[in-house]
């Protein structure tokens, strides 16, 4: 078994498209900027973030016509250096929920919401710094 993706069913596609390419900085698979599905790439590593227009969804599984509330994914994404990240995202309109701190003794982390109020979490694992 492999894990292939992990997809975000949004209502604002194209919103949340240019977050996850221009403010977080992903590499978009085929430029669906409309959607109804894009998959997103970091620049290392096999993981990825797709995303689906949750209407097409609700057209196959009709009980995902209801309005999403509460917190329902996390998407977790590792940074080399953390501070940076966050300044570069944060010009590019991104909003920290919590700013960049310590979450162990092996972990930064600092949290912020896609448009669709999806919770981001950017992590730097201080292990790897040595």
């Amino acid at each position: 078994m492999e894990l292939a993706q992990v997809r975000l069913l949004v209502s604002d596609f194209a919103v949340c498209y240019r977050f996850y390419a221009e403010v977080l900085g992903l590499k978009p698979q085929s430029g669906a900027t409309e959607g109804p599905y894009e998959k997103f790439s970091p620049a290392t590593g096999s993981a990825g973030i797709a995303l689906q227009d949750r209407s097409m969804m609700a057209e196959v599984l009709g009980e995902l016509g209801d309005t999403a509330t509460g917190h329902r994914s996390l998407v977790v994404l590792r940074v080399d250096d953390l501070d940076t990240y966050c300044e570069q995202i944060t010009t590019r309109g991104a909003t920290l929920l919590r700013p960049p701190a310590p979450m162990t003794d092996r972990l930064r982390v600092a949290h912020l919401k896609d448009p669709e109020g999806n919770l981001v979490e950017l992590q730097e694992w201080l292990l790897l710094r040595g």
